[in-house]
């Protein structure tokens, strides 16, 4: 594993396979949600920005948004084979995001416990009042 090898992409679309294969890889299979193929077919389908890493034709890395391009950015998944963290394919992944954005966008995220202390080290700052409203209930 040669991180010359390592090449980075902002236009390949990945199947579902390519990226529960990678989510599982990554660790974040837990928190996803693997075991529907429908539901990560329409998050990949309905992701308007895909940055991808490739170790040859194998997917590595994976920073799934959801933007307007010019205000915000939702980074919605971060996932990095284990085989590749701790080399800055992250790190990568998230300047290339930022690099397709408007100057004024800003990345949102929802961190993972297991890596509430990895984003600082990459110049986010916490913010004190996020929300989540959950799936919805229904009335019968």
């Amino acid at each position: 594993m040669d991180d010359s090898d390592l090449r980075y992409e902002t236009s390949t679309r990945i199947s579902a396979e390519q990226f529960v294969d990678l989510l599982e890889r990554s660790g974040l299979a837990d928190r996803r949600p693997v075991g529907s193929p429908d539901t990560i077919a329409a998050m990949l389908k309905h992701a308007n920005l895909l940055c991808t890493a490739w170790d040859g034709e194998r997917l590595v890395g994976v920073a799934r948004s959801l933007t307007d391009f010019s205000f915000c950015c939702y980074l919605s998944d971060l996932a990095v084979d284990v085989a590749w963290q701790h080399r800055g394919v992250g790190r990568e992944l998230i300047r290339l995001t930022q690099d397709r954005l408007g100057p004024n966008a800003k990345i949102i995220l929802l961190a993972a416990p297991a890596a509430r202390d990895y984003y600082p080290k990459l110049g986010f700052t916490q913010h004190p009042s996020a929300w989540v409203l959950g799936k919805r209930e229904d009335d019968a």
